[in-house]
């Protein structure tokens, strides 16, 4: 039997024996309290069951996000060496000048995120996470969730399978690039550092426990707490040997001064810091554009040419000027203006679905309006990708099965794959920040 076929008996099940089974709904959101699995205070995992892919699925994603982080990476060392590709990619100055200090460690992401469409077996990865990707612990904790629903626990003990474990692999990343700068503690301390109070902060709190279960001393700081002395990164009285940054680089540059301690120990090279102020380069979306521009094609290996053309969609950064398009050459501003039905706009460097205009669900007003701010400040625009709609047993009130956008977010940690995050919605926006949910995931093997 097929596995879609095995899933759909599950989905069947589900539904007819919880059907308005108010006792487990009940029991699933307390659990979702309890465990963190929250956006804004309510539970992001209406779903009685995992996301299934099978086996050879997972590779060939796996596979193709691997081959791009690849080129985001000469990428990145090419902006460096050639002012027109950096000026593809819309940094502010001062994030120019951090991104060419040295890190001090190989590779240009710690850790990195490919947020990926899938449409029939078919995927397209619409941006890169490549500063300070979030979810690293959702898997294992919405996982918690599955053991309480009968079905599904005799449908894993049925069938073999693997659940990933992101969590593992960010530690192991994180040792491996203090090593590589040069570390030598066996257990070096571990500062988590982003703003007090931000929603992310239960993750922090999740792996805070986990690296210390690991035997590592770790806080979770806010920036304004750290002290240099021009040797040392503290927090309190703890010297800061691994610095896991997850506070955001351009909020960062625009709420503190230069001689703030983090910079100061950064320049110094006296920090190993993940990730470093260079992601900032391949996070921002106009690197898309760089990347399937053909100008720059001498850059890339065939297997990351190929990736490249099958797996990430048309994109540039909006100014008023001709670029390439379908074989053809046209005025950007007017093409966009003309066809807003196969594009969307987004700003070059936000996150949680801020400020993204989608066309096909714009009137002709709102697009005029939103190609008008995008001459005011970084904004890309992408085509379109096709999306495929799957039915999933979702629960508010009642189980039912609902017709749900899918997409599948691989995590990278030191350019290799390890699980990601299943997102759901009805919107175009599959974004938990954006009202939408998140599953488990879980690979089957082939049969």
């Amino acid at each position: 039997m097929k596995i879609s076929d095995l899933v759909t008996l599950l989905d069947q099940r589900l539904i007819r024996n919880h059907h308005n089974d108010g006792s487990l709904f009940a029991e699933l959101n307390d659990a979702q309290h309890e465990l963190g699995i929250l956006s804004d205070g309510r539970p992001f995992s209406p779903f009685l069951r995992p996301e299934f892919f099978s086996r050879s699925f997972y590779r060939r994603i796996a596979r193709a996000a691997e081959v791009l982080a690849g080129a985001f990476d000469v990428m990145t060392i090419a902006a460096l060496e050639n002012d027109e590709i950096l000026a593809e990619l819309g940094l502010t100055e001062t994030e120019e000048m951090y991104a060419r200090i040295d890190p001090r460690y190989p590779g240009v992401c710690n850790s990195s995120r490919l947020d990926a469409f899938i449409s029939y077996g078919n995927f397209k990865f619409l941006e890169y996470n490549a500063e300070t990707p979030a979810g690293i612990t959702d898997q294992m904790q919405i996982e918690k969730l599955l053991t309480k629903i009968p079905e599904v626990k005799e449908f894993l003990d049925e069938n073999p399978h693997w659940m990933p474990r992101p969590h593992v692999r960010l530690l192991q990343g994180l040792i491996s690039g203090y090593r590589d700068f040069g570390g030598r503690k066996e257990k070096p301390n571990i500062a988590i550092v982003d703003w007090d109070g931000v929603s992310t902060y239960t993750e922090f709190e999740i792996l805070q426990e986990y690296f210390e279960s690991q035997g590592h001393r770790a806080v979770i700081a806010d920036p304004n707490v750290l002290e240099y002395d021009d040797e040392v990164l503290r927090v309190g009285d703890m010297e800061v040997d691994i610095f896991y940054k997850r506070v955001l680089i351009h909020e960062f540059f625009e709420r503190e001064p230069s001689d703030h301690p983090l910079l100061r120990a950064y320049r110094d090279g006296n920090v190993f810091m993940a990730n470093s102020f260079r992601t900032k380069l391949p996070h921002k979306k106009a690197s898309l554009g760089v990347l399937r521009n053909y100008r720059y094609d001498h850059l890339f290996t065939k297997e990351q040419l190929t990736a490249i053309e099958l797996h990430l969609p048309w994109t540039r950064l909006i100014s008023d000027r001709p670029v390439g398009f379908e074989g053809m050459t046209h005025d950007l501003l007017e093409l966009i203006r003309h066809e807003r039905e196969r594009f969307i706009i987004k700003p070059n460097d936000d996150y949680g679905g801020s400020g993204i205009v989608v066309g096909w669900e714009s009137t002709e007003s709102e697009w005029d309006n939103a190609i008008e701010a995008s001459l005011t400040s970084p904004f890309v625009v992408q085509e379109r990708v096709p999306v495929e709609k799957v039915w999933f047993p979702t629960y508010d009130g009642e189980a039912v099965m609902e017709e749900l956008l899918i997409d599948f977010d691989p995590f990278l940690f030191r350019g290799k794959v390890e699980g990601g995050l299943v997102r759901l919605s009805p919107r175009s926006l599959v974004n938990v920040a954006a009202g939408g949910g998140e599953a488990a995931m879980v690979v089957l093997e082939d049969f």
